[in-house]
């Protein structure tokens, strides 16, 4: 089981790096240790504070010929990851 996801890249989450803060997507049943340790594990920086959010998905619905089809998008948990000052991940290499 992965715990992290992918990293969140919007530009709310640009304009938190810039404060040491990172977003990214993780399992739903991580809790702040696990992920604070596989951080620290996968990047090699000092992480000092966790904060999480579970995303409730919102309902959808599409139109087709015959029907509506209507379903949820997924639920998922983001997590906003502080690092020590000095530190930094760069998603981009």
């Amino acid at each position: 089981m992965s715990i992290l996801k992918r990293p969140v890249l919007t530009e709310k989450t640009s304009a938190l790096t810039e404060k040491g803060v990172y977003g990214f997507i993780v399992d739903l049943k991580a809790n702040k240790i696990e992920i604070k340790k596989a951080v620290e594990k996968s990047y090699g920086v000092v992480v000092l504070e966790v904060r999480t959010m579970r995303v409730i998905g919102k309902p959808k619905s599409r139109y087709s010929h015959s029907k509506v089809l209507s379903g949820r998008t997924s639920t998922y948990k983001k997590a906003l990851i502080k690092l020590a000052a000095g530190e930094f991940i760069d998603f981009h290499s």
